[in-house]
């Protein structure tokens, strides 16, 4: 019977950690399903989908990860699955939409919005951030772009206005598109900056 894994590791960037995540899933008799890999400043970090069909895996896998963590330095978890793997939102219809969020760096920008978005009970699928200098004076912005799978029944226009308080009180831009190809739910492709 075929099990799955979620395994996860992050450690000082260097050459050769995908490597050794390979050859640990390889020896272990996994199978690599999905994974998502990133730069946090200097340090790597990934998320790994594993299956396999192998007999008393968890224990191989926790050796692994135990000696993975010792011999190379990485901080690894894995946990097993409650069956194949299935995507938020499977079988309820989903509208693809793109968040970004800029202003001068502060407080509470993720915590709002990622706050205002669960209690719409949308998911997010990525989320990026960074800040740079403005050019001439310096001051530090922050951008943040978002993915997102709203659901069908979420009013767009609702969202909007609870995203422009946000941003009105925060003194940031906050744009909500659909992605290519997607409505707003005003029957119209429209870019709304708020």
């Amino acid at each position: 019977m075929k099990q799955w894994f979620a395994l996860s590791a992050i450690g000082r960037d260097r050459p050769g950690i995908v490597a050794d995540l390979a050859e640990l899933i390889y020896e272990c008799d996994c199978n690599l399903e999905d994974s998502s890999m990133t730069m946090l400043g200097g340090e790597f970090a990934v998320l790994l989908l594993l299956s396999s069909q192998a007999h008393n895996i968890e224990p191989a896998l926790s050796s692994a990860c135990k000696r993975l963590e010792w011999e190379k330095r990485l901080t690894v978890f894995f946990r097993p699955l409650q069956g194949e793997p299935r995507p938020y939102g499977t079988g309820q219809p989903l509208q693809a939409y793109e968040l970004r969020a800029t202003g001068v760096d502060q407080a509470g920008i993720v915590a709002k919005i990622t706050r205002c978005l669960a209690e719409h009970g949308i998911n997010i699928t990525t989320l990026h951030t960074h800040t740079h200098p403005e050019p001439g004076s310096g001051t530090a912005i922050y951008t943040m772009q978002v993915q997102l799978d709203i659901p069908a029944a979420v009013g767009i226009p609702t969202l909007h206005q609870r995203l422009e308080a946000i941003a009105d009180s925060l003194h940031i831009h906050i744009d909500l598109m659909p992605m290519a190809g997607q409505e707003d739910g005003l029957g119209t492709e429209t870019r709304r900056q708020l």
